[in-house]
């Protein structure tokens, strides 16, 4: 459901509200008579907007669709709070347009018509990244069924993911063997073969996922373990030697059990062991041979606790992690790279280590821990931005709790991370196929907006910036420094080059503090409406603006605010999960 700001008045720019300062705020100069040319409309009708890409190269033109056709619609292009550009549309079902030449940038596109009223109020938004590298800002999704899946199929999954800006997609488990994850060979590969737990998979399906992912720019990354091998692995080249122990003594190897209808335990072998590396990157090798992948995606199982090589030598494994992705760097440079930090095992040597991007999966289920993970990850690599593999109302069934996700999103999100959930359906376990919980619509449609923000406001998000603590009050609403505190609106602070960004977090209602949601009985947060909130400071902005994923699509409304000395006074239209304050 949509909600939209209440407006002091029609102005200049209509559905943007007067400033009340102690000098005139500069407001971006529209288009001549842009909003004069709007005609009204006896019925004005929301459209839903998609772009041809999930993200674009400089220079490129971003084709527009609209769900509908309406007469007299206008579109603005921001970037961040600056209007860039105003035009009236011709046909509002079909339009293009070309952002400007500089890299790594988010833009919002907002359609605006005027109703019967002559009240021009946003009918529809999207967001556009334009970067030339993917992995700059991820936006991770998966795939996870590789058997039976039709071409109609397949181009319908994509463009979903498309629609949310999914700009790289993990293909779990759709490989052979762990050791040997090319079915067959480089000149003659299997057209099928049996997953992990034997499911069906089919070369036809895997390559016509990639050939439809790139069609909108978007990354495919296969998967494996770093050191996983299966019961029959010495058939096919693993040397014994390579394997690793749970004891000094080598009396017990160190595995995963997995019980039918899988077809072996997982057997584990030293990842940094310079024989397993020369003999797996020849693995890859064969992957890319054969199928347009961009990259790998690299798994581990976690802190394994004491482990010994054949020579009763203690292994270090997350150095061998290290090792790992120099040797898959080395080997094909071209190609991008990924690897879990399960439960943050590993992090500082996988991030200073050539992976492409930083992420987590993560098992700790407290907000706290969000927090955490994306600290030590901006300390680690401060040029890599994270994923978050966290998995919602966890080996539920049923409907996801749309509170609880908005939340979790709205946290990682504004904290700099993405989050791993979006694929065929949505996430609710680490085994990808599991499709036991399901999206209302309600949740699907808010999660367009939230995805719609984090692109719009990437470089606010996710392009440096640095965490402070302001000092803030409010006339009507329970503040908290972000602890997370339950029962508050929480607020996380970072400077971002001239800008002061103020995340507000809405736990006032919370049930609990734990974003997984185990108990699927997290609240929906109290509404809060035109309340004041007071930030500190001794240098008077020049401008103010305020964006939610939850009103009107997360498009800016330039604030109401004054300046008095020793503070700043805004006032905020409106807080259901998760509003941005910017002072310039």
């Amino acid at each position: 459901m949509k909600l939209f700001f209440k407006v002091a008045a029609i102005v200049a720019l209509a559905g943007l509200v007067l400033c009340q300062c102690t000098k005139p705020q500069p407001v971006p100069e529209p288009v001549d008579g842009f909003e004069d040319q709007l005609p009204r409309n006896q019925i004005l009708r929301n459209v839903a907007v998609t772009t041809d890409k999930a993200v674009y190269a400089p220079g490129s033109t971003v084709i527009f669709t609209g769900d509908r056709s309406q007469s007299g619609l206008g579109v603005r292009y921001w970037h961040l709070g600056q209007v860039i550009r105003e035009e009236i549309l011709e046909d509002s079902a079909t339009w293009t347009w070309t952002p400007p030449s500089d890299d790594f940038q988010g833009y919002f596109v907002e359609l605006l018509g005027k109703n019967a009223e002559g009240i021009i109020r946003t009918v529809g938004s999207v967001a556009v990244d334009v970067s030339s590298d993917w992995t700059r800002f991820p936006r991770y999704g998966f795939l996870s069924k590789f058997g039976g899946v039709v071409p109609s199929k397949r181009a319908s999954v994509i463009a979903n993911l498309n629609r949310y800006h999914i700009n790289g997609i993990q293909y779990y488990d759709w490989m052979y063997d762990h050791h040997h994850p090319l079915a067959g060979t480089v000149e003659n590969p299997d057209t099928e073969w049996p997953s992990i737990i034997g499911d069906l998979c089919e070369k036809e399906v895997v390559q016509g996922y990639i050939e439809e992912a790139h069609k909108y720019n978007i990354a495919s990354m296969f998967y494996d373990l770093c050191y996983g091998v299966l019961e029959w692995a010495e058939d096919d080249g693993v040397s014994p030697s390579w394997y690793i122990y749970k004891d000094a003594s080598r009396r017990n190897r160190d595995y995963h059990p997995l019980s039918a209808p899988f077809r072996s335990n997982i057997y584990l072998v030293d990842p940094g062991n310079d024989g397993w590396l020369n003999y797996f990157a020849k693995q890859v090798d064969d992957v890319y041979a054969v199928y347009d992948f961009d990259g790998f995606h690299i798994d581990q199982l976690g802190n394994r606790g004491n482990r010994y090589n054949a020579n009763g030598s203690s292994v270090n494994m997350a150095e061998g992690y290290g090792k790992f992705l120099q040797k898959m760097k080395s080997s094909r440079s071209d190609k991008k790279l990924a690897f879990n930090a399960v439960s943050r095992y590993g992090q500082s040597r996988i991030a200073a280590a050539p992976s492409d991007f930083l992420y987590n999966e993560v098992w700790t289920v407290g907000f706290d821990e969000i927090d955490k993970i994306m600290k030590e990850n901006q300390s680690f690599a401060p040029g890599k931005n994270t994923v978050l593999a966290a998995y919602m109302n966890y080996k539920q069934s049923g409907t996801f709790n749309t509170p609880a996700v908005l939340l979790a999103d709205a946290v990682m999100f504004a904290l700099g991370g993405s989050h791993l959930e979006l694929g065929e359906h949505m996430l609710c376990n680490e085994y990808f196929p599991n499709d036991a919980m399901k999206m209302s619509s309600e949740l699907s449609e808010a999660l367009v907006h939230y995805y719609d923000f984090l692109v719009g406001y990437e470089n606010l998000l996710r392009d440096g910036g640095e965490r402070y603590t302001p000092n803030l009050s409010s006339d009507k609403i329970k503040l908290a420094d972000w602890g997370p505190v339950k029962g508050s609106v929480n607020y996380v602070a970072f400077r971002v080059g001239e800008k002061i960004v103020i995340h507000l977090l809405n736990f006032a209602g919370a049930t609990h503090l734990d974003w997984r949601d185990d108990s699927h009985n997290q609240a929906v947060p109290p509404l809060y409406e035109d309340f004041d909130i007071s930030v500190r400071s001794s240098r008077e902005p020049a401008k103010v603006w305020i964006a939610s994923p939850d009103v009107d699509g997360g498009v800016p409304k330039i604030a109401n605010w004054k300046s008095s000395g020793m503070k700043i006074d805004v006032t905020v239209p409106s807080l259901k999960y998760w509003t941005m304050i910017v002072i310039e």
